[in-house]
């Protein structure tokens, strides 16, 4: 038995010591220093804090425990690739979404039928599939830079083909645009000049925003700039909103009733949602600004 165990930690220090060449390196090949030893474990309790519990084993349990990791890590590809995580969540949804669900998803590979459309921010913390729990086939998603409408007189545009398409052909019945907090795009609408930049893409695109600002600085003058831009991420949305019934097509179904217009606001900071909705009415009122109300308003928190 005494020498089955002596074999036994014989061959563990040698497997040890040949697999350890794929951290400290092969003595005949390259020697490396006592702070590039130190360096590289340091590194490896930063990325997995449980080796500082596997290093008061001792030096070969630490050791092994780094070995076996970089070549699991090895065998999956390159661990910083940041593809390797999207990979992880693609076959999680496959596996956990997709197959357990897959009527339904043959349904939708033959055709959609959304009840809403929404247009949201490209902000990259403003997902509305996660914060508003949209699943495969319930919603038809724009996003664009601060979530803007352009009138309809200002031509043809991804938004307003993204528009045409839901609305005729989707047959969307809600259409809900969607502001956000510390919206980078609102904050550049604020800080312009009154004429755009010929040259920034940016400025010719949030310069469609420009009524917003102006309502902004006549209701919200005396407050802070921040608290302007804030004001100006809910105003953007109401005259994105009037902006949708420049579409003959869309005012046209609003006043049968078979589309319904609404303004949402995320606050990312505090985690709340607003809601409201538009409560169009047509008449003999000339003034577009007096031909609906905003209605329905909800607190989410």
């Amino acid at each position: 038995m005494a020498s089955i165990r002596s074999h036994s930690s014989s061959y563990s220090s040698t497997h040890l010591a040949t697999r350890s060449h794929s951290i400290l390196g092969s003595s005949s090949l390259k020697r490396i220093s006592k702070e590039e030893i130190r360096l590289r474990f340091a590194s490896s309790f930063r990325m997995d804090p449980s080796l500082k519990l596997k290093a008061s084993a001792g030096a070969e349990v630490l050791a092994e425990s780094i070995v076996i990791k970089e070549e699991n890590e090895g065998k999956s590809g390159n661990s910083s690739d940041p593809f390797n995580g999207m990979k992880q969540r693609f076959l999680c949804f496959k596996q956990d979404k997709f197959l357990k669900n897959l009527e339904h998803f043959e349904v939708l590979a033959k055709s959609q039928t959304p009840k809403f459309m929404v247009i949201a921010c490209a902000d990259s913390r403003v997902c509305p599939s996660i914060v508003l729990g949209f699943e495969p086939g319930e919603a038809f998603i724009l996003r664009n830079v601060a979530n803007l409408v352009p009138p309809c007189e200002k031509g043809p545009s991804e938004t307003n083909a993204a528009l045409e398409f839901a609305v005729n052909a989707l047959e969307v019945e809600n259409i809900l645009v969607i502001g956000h907090s510390c919206c980078g795009g609102i904050r550049a609408l604020m800080s312009m000049e009154d004429k755009a930049d010929s040259r920034s893409f940016i400025s010719n695109w949030v310069i469609v925003g420009k009524t917003a600002r102006e309502n902004t600085r006549a209701a919200a003058s005396t407050l802070s700039f921040d608290q302007q831009c804030r004001h100006c991420e809910k105003e953007s949305v109401n005259c994105s909103l009037k902006n949708l019934l420049t579409y003959p097509w869309i005012e046209e179904k609003v006043a049968k009733g078979v589309l319904s217009l609404h303004g949402g606001y995320y606050d990312f900071i505090d985690c709340t949602f607003e809601k409201w909705t538009l409560n169009y009415r047509k008449d003999s009122v000339k003034d577009a600004d007096h031909r609906f109300l905003l209605a329905n308003r909800e607190f989410w928190s």
